[in-house]
């Protein structure tokens, strides 16, 4: 049944890569074409292969299915589990609520996605996560912890979901679970906070007035290549992207001469590209933005554990009270734009960058204040063997004796740790169970369907019409 097999093995590929599900009807088509030219004595049983729409999107629910069977059998031997919700709108105006679980062994999948078509109460969220964590079978009294977006219906004190959650598990005798907003969702805002709207202001207006007409924008990559620009084109700024402030700033920094002159070519005067206060306020949003952009990539990925989030998070709010001290004294080795602008003679004063740095401090160590308060907890898990015992709470404090005291664990563990430990605007008609299909495939990660066992419970299909 290789025909079975393959066509499941592109249905994946399909559903990770985002693609229609009708183009796998363009992949059939060229492996005939493929087989045509390689070998043509075998085109006929490649002509049995079927990736019409239809199935495409059968085998990719197969798939999701099989990868859901697996997980409701790990989740049985999970020692502890934790959830995370987030909650998104796609382009319908649905919000769909995505919840993940992650155990202990060591491993986060999808555990569900819900079209939320009604209201998006906390109660309402609450009741989602009851019945997808029945289905799952994951058993309450290993329930650990949660982890939300960070938005109100998840936040309140009283009626939020995790004081919803919290009351519950009260109820049936659970130890008070760790309650975190994702790392992520935190530190996004954080530079919003930095208030310097007329830097932001004049750089969107100027790339709006390039890029928002055909004709202005190839006039200005014209001029760009006329002039043997480094650059071919200024960047898109979008409010809703975290990484494109950075990358808009640097680029229209580095191109702030070109725009200038091709802003006073079409009889637009911008003054401020020629006014050192500008430039140098510029240049700080530049190398902050960069900064947060750097610590915005290295937490993102899969397999990122809280205690090393936290720990790259810590880091980067000491950066803060170096560059504070830093920017007081015109110091600016961290900070190659102004350094550049400061070299060629633009006077610079610190004190008004270092106060912008204590006020992007406090707002961190606001967002991240619950992380703080764990964060005795994420030491023991980093490295139990070199806890103190009497700082660890009373629970945890004659267990860890015991652990420390453990020679070949202490090895083991340090030898562990030497090592290196989607719906678009062509897909708005998707069915809230192909959404489900779609992602659960393509963000798997520790769980890979069984394609072997899919192809025993399907015989081979051949190839039928299309749509």
């Amino acid at each position: 049944m290789w025909q079975s097999k393959l066509g499941y093995v592109v249905s994946e590929m399909i559903a990770k890569v985002g693609k229609l599900f009708k183009d796998g009807e363009l992949i059939e088509k060229c492996m005939l074409q493929a087989a045509s030219i390689v070998c043509l004595e075998k085109k006929g049983q490649f002509s049995n292969i079927s990736l019409s729409a239809n199935t495409v999107a059968e085998r990719i629910s197969d798939l999701s299915g099989n990868i859901y069977e697996q997980l409701r059998e790990k989740a049985k031997h999970f020692s502890t589990h934790s959830v995370a919700l987030d909650e998104s709108t796609d382009n319908t105006n649905t919000v769909q609520l995505a919840i993940y679980v992650c155990g202990f062994e060591v491993m986060e999948e999808l555990l569900k996605v819900i079209p939320m078509h009604g209201q998006t109460t906390a109660q309402e969220i609450f009741h989602q996560l009851c019945d997808a964590i029945v289905d799952a079978d994951l058993p309450r009294k290993r329930f650990a912890g949660i982890t939300t977006d960070g938005a109100p219906s998840m936040t309140g004190r009283r009626n939020g979901l995790v004081a919803l959650v919290q009351r519950k598990l009260e109820e049936k005798d659970v130890e008070e679970v760790i309650a975190l907003y994702r790392i992520i969702h935190q530190q996004a805002p954080c530079s919003k906070y930095l208030k310097f709207d007329n830097v932001m202001s004049v750089a969107v207006k100027c790339i709006n007035h390039i890029r928002s007409r055909c004709l202005k924008h190839r006039q200005f990559c014209a001029f760009l290549e006329e002039i043997e620009s480094a650059y071919e084109d200024v960047l898109y700024f979008t409010e809703v992207r975290w990484l494109s402030r950075g990358n808009v700033l640097k680029r229209f920094f580095e191109l702030r001469a070109e725009v200038k002159a091709f802003m006073e070519k079409d009889g637009i005067a911008v003054p401020v590209l020629s006014d050192p206060k500008w430039l140098m306020d510029l240049a700080f949003l530049v190398g902050i933005t960069q900064e947060l952009n750097v610590l915005n990539k290295n937490l993102q990925g899969q397999g990122q554990l809280v205690n090393a989030a936290y720990d790259k998070v810590r880091a980067f709010s000491t950066k803060l009270v170096l560059w504070k001290a830093q920017l007081s004294q015109t110091n600016l080795c961290h900070f190659p734009a102004r350094k550049a602008l400061m070299d060629a003679g633009t006077p610079f004063s610190g004190e008004k960058y270092a106060d912008a740095i204590v006020k992007l401090q406090v707002e961190f160590d606001h967002r991240f204040a619950d992380f703080k308060t764990h964060r005795a907890n994420f030491q023991i898990f980093a490295d139990p063997f070199s806890f103190d015992v009497q700082d660890a709470p009373p629970v945890l404090q004659m267990e860890l004796i015991d652990l420390q005291c453990n020679s070949e664990l202490k090895a083991r563990f340090r030898e562990l740790f030497t090592m290196n430990f989607n719906k678009s605007k062509y897909r708005s008609k998707l069915t809230d169970e192909h959404l489900q299909a779609i992602l659960r495939v393509s963000v798997a990660s520790s769980l890979k369907p069984n394609v072997a066992q899919l192809c025993k419970r399907k015989r081979c299909q051949v190839s039928g019409s299309k749509e």
